[in-house]
């Protein structure tokens, strides 16, 4: 235990009483978990990763709790944060997995359980994920003050206390969602220019290079930076620079499993769906088994000081004031047996209590595994992918030796990991929430009800969600890969009737060993090989204005933090705005606009294209738009140094 626990004193002290859980929050909270939920859905299916959803909430509600509702109340700020990351973290654990059962029903295998279905599933590991992290917090987050950092949770306190300052972070949220949807609707609605430009090499046969130039993946490439978008695109080059050319090159007229057509006919989109995603798959399950192993050590430590916490846990201090309260145990045990009940005896949930039994042990073992580190590696480098991979190698061994195979079979494994992995995901980015509450005076029973609010609501948009991107444009394809979930329902299958071209899969895994060994991190460089090189060369860019930035000199690293800061909100901004329109599109494409104003706009409009010339200007464009609201705003300096006086 730090000795500077007792002397700690958060932001609003506990004998404070201010609004918290209103309905202005609940409310605001709920939007704001389906949106940046169905935001980092499509984000997640068509990248194959999430951000954080908490900062970006935090802003938005400063923005309309204090500048349009001229109220001041940082803790109803925080409650709306806290609903609202919850629809990310949700998300997150739900486009991992899920849409393989809609990928299996498009194959023959089996068919699309229903939305209250998947609804119910993603709604029982959200609220699992609460369960098992309540009774942590006291463990984790108070008692370990000052040794976990907890870096999400700990920046999102800054940022709600930097507002009660005052400042315009809010207006930099709503300029990057609002420039991103125009953006977005003018390439994929309008179809002004393409969204995707696309080369390939005569000279140089299997070979080619291209990018997405979408909002998401520049503000995505700008948030995680130039370090982890270089290793990413590393990956790329070595598939479609290397790879792809020698298979081209040695395969002259052979037809190789699973291509039908001779590999001299195959372009480069063909030598990448019939090779290279396979190879990636290999590479990626590897890295996301390697980052398991090698944090191994450290995932048996915390689950056992969590375990020693949770018994020496006397609470005789714990429920005397407002900010030591956690949900009175009886509601926790009442979750837990109404969230089982409904797995183990719902007839459409393929889980029995066999099945439910693996959900309570790997998902109790990763949450207390989460919970503690993302307080040391955060939320980003939390390997969620490993243990949602080692969960559903584990399962899918059980039940084919119990002789449950087939498509049944495989959707219980899906299933399985499912709840697991929106299990690790949930108590990751519950513990930020918690740290952030923790630092700001929040009641945490009060920030514990807001997260099953916020489990509840992005369940049932998560799932309205999977249905209507299925539906447009299907899950596995150029629009959306859907990388990780097309990672795991290779893993069921492989086990299952090992119909993998194993040779692929294994060359995979041997690259990502010698990356291993090389020191470099496996993960960011196998995932830039399974993805097409036309995504994570659009991140590559993002993350060079942020390298930019990162070279630029400034004053003082409090400016330089500044500028990045305001450049990390507004790209926050455009990842959700993209998002909200890449919905909206999906659902014209269900619901078709006829011969509404809107259609004949649209039908008009795709007649007329900038061409690839176009798209590569508009998108300079749009990434000197993030310099436009860091580095070149002079308005960031202002504010601040008001604040300063």
């Amino acid at each position: 235990m730090n000795n500077k626990d007792s002397e700690f004193k958060p932001y609003v002290p506990a004998d404070k009483v201010m609004p918290e859980f209103t309905g202005t929050s609940i409310i605001l909270g709920i939007i704001l978990a389906i949106v940046f939920g169905g935001a980092n859905a499509y984000l997640g299916l068509r990248v194959g990763l999430t951000v954080s959803a908490s900062i970006p909430a935090a802003v938005i509600s400063m923005g309309i709790i204090r500048m349009i509702m001229k109220k001041e109340s940082i803790l109803e700020n925080n409650m709306v944060q806290t609903i609202g990351s919850a629809g990310e973290s949700l998300a997150a654990g739900a486009i991992f997995t899920l849409p393989a059962v809609f990928m299996w029903a498009e194959e023959g295998v089996g068919a699309v359980p229903s939305y209250l279905t998947i609804a119910l599933v993603c709604i029982s590991g959200g609220l699992l994920g609460v369960c098992f992290m309540i009774p942590l917090r006291s463990a984790v987050i108070v008692k370990e003050h000052g040794v976990l950092p907890y870096p999400e949770g700990t920046a999102c306190a800054e940022v709600l206390i930097a507002g009660e300052k005052g400042g315009s972070a809010a207006g930099t949220v709503f300029a990057g969602l609002g420039i991103a949807a125009l953006y977005k609707f003018i390439a994929d609605g309008l179809k002004l220019f393409p969204s995707e430009v696309d080369w390939a090499f005569k000279k140089y046969d299997g070979a080619g290079i291209g990018m997405d130039v979408l909002p998401a993946l520049g503000g995505v490439g700008f948030i995680v930076g130039p370090r982890i978008t270089s290793f990413m695109f590393s990956g790329g080059v070595v598939a479609w620079f290397v790879m792809m050319p020698l298979i081209k090159a040695f395969g002259g007229d052979t037809v190789m499993f699973p291509a039908t057509d001779p590999i001299k006919s195959l372009d480069t989109w063909g030598l990448w769906g019939s090779y290279i995603k396979y190879i990636g798959a290999g590479a990626v399950a590897t890295a996301g088994i390697v980052s398991l192993i090698k944090t191994l050590p450290l995932i048996i430590k915390t689950f056992a000081e969590n375990i020693k916490s949770l018994k020496n846990r006397d609470g005789s201090d714990e429920t005397l004031n407002r900010t030591g309260k956690d949900l009175d145990f009886k509601w926790i045990v009442a979750m837990l047996i109404i969230v089982m009940a409904v797995l183990i005896f719902w007839p459409t949930i393929p889980i029995g209590f066999g099945a439910a039994l693996l959900i309570i042990i790997f998902g109790f073992f990763f949450a207390t595994v989460s919970s503690r580190m993302v307080g040391i590696v955060g939320s980003s480098n939390n390997p969620v992918s490993g243990m949602c991979i080692a969960t559903l190698l584990f399962s899918t061994i059980i039940l084919k030796a119990v002789g449950d195979t087939g498509s049944a079979g495989m959707l219980t494994a899906i299933m399985i990991g499912t709840v697991i992995c929106i299990v690790a995901a949930m108590a990751g980015d519950m513990s930020q929430d918690l740290k952030t509450g923790y630092i700001v005076g929040a009641t945490p029973y009060k920030q514990q009800i807001g997260e099953v609010i916020g489990s509840i609501a992005a369940g049932l948009s998560i799932a309205g969600v999977l249905y209507l991107l299925n539906s447009a444009w299907g899950f596995g394809g150029q629009e959306l890969p859907a990388p990780q979930a097309t990672l795991m329902k290779m893993v069921i299958e492989g086990v299952m009737d090992a119909n993998l071209p194993w040779g692929l899969v294994f060359a995979g895994a041997f690259f990502a060993l010698v990356i291993e060994i090389l020191r470099l991190p496996a993960m960011p460089v196998a995932i830039g090989l399974y993805l097409p090189i036309h995504l994570t060369s659009a991140l590559m860019v993002g993350g060079l204005v942020r390298l930019l930035l990162d070279k630029k000199k400034f004053k003082n690293e409090e400016d330089r933090d500044k500028v990045i800061n305001s450049g990390i909100i507004y790209s926050s901004g455009m990842i959700a705005g993209e998002g909200l329109v890449g919905i909206l599109l999906a659902g014209l494409a269900v619901i078709p606009a006829g011969n509404s104003t809107l259609g004949q706009i649209i039908d008009i409009s795709g007649k007329i294209s900038l061409g690839q010339i176009g798209a590569l200007v508009f998108f300079a464009l749009l990434l000197l738009s993030i310099l436009k609201f860091s580095l070149w705003n002079k308005k960031v300096y202002t504010d601040y140094n008001e604040e300063d006086k």
